[in-house]
């Protein structure tokens, strides 16, 4: 039986709406790590990490994304395979995990062309184990910049839902969720759009928002933190938070990453960096009132280019921690894990686990040992690294 990780069978949980009761919230300790060097320079940038178990053995694998490359590192020896080599055009910008073809295989989307074009593909191994993946594609759309994958059409299997960074077509930002075709390499993957009004939409995130059974979206952008949700046979968008506001410039205004999280309190939490490549790490803890405000807490500022972002329960408390990534910050750029010392989510306390070692544009997170724990992986910008962050916190 495939082993699935509490980071995975949380997020699922999730993803369905499911919360479980509030939990006692312990005396908190901080999250503890052990630093491991995964490779010191896979390219000139490593825009994207997820994980995967690629080579089906039941232990998850880390994956890069550079401007040219995916490298996969093989658990536990982390050795490095390079499956994709300058076969898309310059740079690529983000990548996610799926069985494409149904084949009990993990195969990859991946955005590339980035900044100045767009276009979207999806990557399969062949025969050769040591040959480099057959590329195919999937579509075009100008700015592409972030993907996942989710069920937001109710078909029963998840789409591949991209946000562009800046608009293309019309007034805004077409976030677009495109379908498997019954054949995927040979014919055209048909593609929805959810929403066309937001910019400057840097990230977003699926959860089943109001338990209906649903996955909705929730969207960063220039304009905040937006619900997007179906309602019938239309997409509505409904403003959560305005995230950052009242800067002269508009495009400093708002939000750029967004993740969800839980509380001691059984209650979710929104995490988001504020503005764009902004200075301010703010939570956002659910209403006791369906429809009320949700209020934000500055837990963090004055870093510059926060970047990266995760939640996960490291410390077996039943509540979330929050992984946090800044690349520009001089001399203290790194990685930090955020931990809510009450119930509420009213206060926070930091633990620092990397400082002006990895230039962060991106973390993933999950059981990279199989202790059962979920540890961190993050990629550097600047530094150009891959590093490890192994989950030591008693449990």
């Amino acid at each position: 039986m495939r082993r699935v990780s509490r980071v995975a069978a949380g997020l699922l949980a999730l993803a369905a709406g499911i919360l479980p009761q509030a939990v006692v919230h312990a005396q908190p300790q901080k999250p503890q790590f052990q630093t491991v060097e995964i490779d010191g320079n896979p390219g000139k940038v490593v825009y994207a990490l997820t994980h995967a178990d690629v080579d089906g053995d039941g232990d998850m694998d880390l994956v890069a994304l550079t401007e040219n490359r995916v490298i996969w590192y093989e658990q536990p020896s982390w050795k490095p395979h390079v499956i994709l080599q300058d076969q898309l055009p310059l740079d690529h910008v983000c990548i996610a995990a799926q069985d494409i073809t149904g084949d009990g295989k993990v195969d990859f989307a991946i955005g590339a062309g980035w900044p100045r074009g767009g276009s979207l593909y999806w990557i399969h191994r062949t025969e050769d184990p040591q040959a480099l993946w057959q590329v195919e594609s999937i579509g075009e759309e100008q700015s592409i910049h972030r993907m996942h994958w989710a069920d937001v059409l109710g078909k029963g299997r998840p789409q591949l839902v991209v946000s562009p960074l800046n608009a293309s077509q019309g007034d805004g930002v077409r976030l677009l969720a495109f379908e498997i075709p019954g054949s995927p390499a040979r014919d055209r993957w048909p593609a929805t759009v959810l929403s066309a009004q937001l910019n400057r939409m840097h990230n977003h995130l699926h959860l089943d928002f109001d338990g209906q059974g649903a996955i909705d979206t929730i969207a960063a952008s220039r304009e905040g933190l937006t619900l997007i949700q179906r309602d019938g046979d239309e997409w509505q968008g409904k403003l959560l938070a305005p995230g950052k506001s009242g800067q002269g410039d508009v495009n400093q205004n708002g939000a750029g990453e967004i993740r969800v999280g839980r509380l001691g309190n059984g209650r979710r939490f929104l995490v988001a960096v504020q503005p764009m490549h902004g200075d301010e790490l703010a939570v956002y803890c659910e209403p006791a009132e369906s429809g009320a405000a949700w209020e934000p807490l500055i837990i963090h500022s004055g870093f510059r280019r926060g970047h990266a972002l995760r939640t996960a329960d490291f410390d077996g408390d039943g509540d979330d921690e929050i992984v946090f990534g800044h690349s520009d910050t001089p001399e203290k750029f790194g990685v930090m894990v955020w931990s809510s010392t009450d119930a509420d989510g009213k206060q926070w306390d930091s633990v620092v686990l990397d400082e002006g070692e990895v230039a962060t544009e991106d973390v993933t997170v999950a059981d990279f040992n199989g202790d059962g724990r979920p540890d961190i992986a993050s990629g550097g910008r600047a530094t150009h690294n891959v590093r490890m962050y192994l989950n030591t916190t008693p449990q």
